[in-house]
């Protein structure tokens, strides 16, 4: 076990918003934190429009693949933030959560893109400033 804090961002598809966040997580934090994503009915393909908007900025996550939501990632992490999932994220006792309403990029450009992006990099500045300075 390590004593870093660990992240869990989720949304349905884990192609957008919360690959968007994990990057951002993961190139501001370094490796102060672990970052983890999933969701609740993961897409084929991480979302192009949103690899796009994130080189745009220097984060590359064109490693990145949707994922899965399991219940050993939620037990596994200090943090878990959801991005309109709903019901489909499991609660376990303990566990800091928090719903982050964003707007959905799959299917828009990348004028649209670009200020979730920028939304999400401000409420991750927020999110580690709490946890490695708390």
């Amino acid at each position: 076990m390590s004593d870093k804090p660990s992240v869990l961002f989720v949304c349905v598809h884990n192609a957008g918003r919360s690959q968007m966040a994990a990057g951002w997580l993961t190139h501001l934090a370094g490796d102060r934190i672990e970052v983890r994503s999933a969701g609740s009915a993961p897409a084929e393909t991480i979302n192009p429009v949103a690899v796009e908007a994130m080189r745009e900025v220097g984060v590359d996550i064109t490693g990145a693949h949707p994922k899965i939501l399991t219940t050993e990632a939620v037990q596994a992490s200090d943090v878990v933030i959801t991005m309109g999932c709903g019901d489909a994220c499991p609660i376990f006792p303990g566990k800091r959560y928090e719903d982050w309403k964003l707007d959905d990029p799959a299917g828009q450009g990348i004028e649209a893109v670009r200020p979730i992006r920028d939304e999400i990099r401000a409420r991750i500045e927020k999110l580690i400033t709490e946890l490695v300075a708390g």
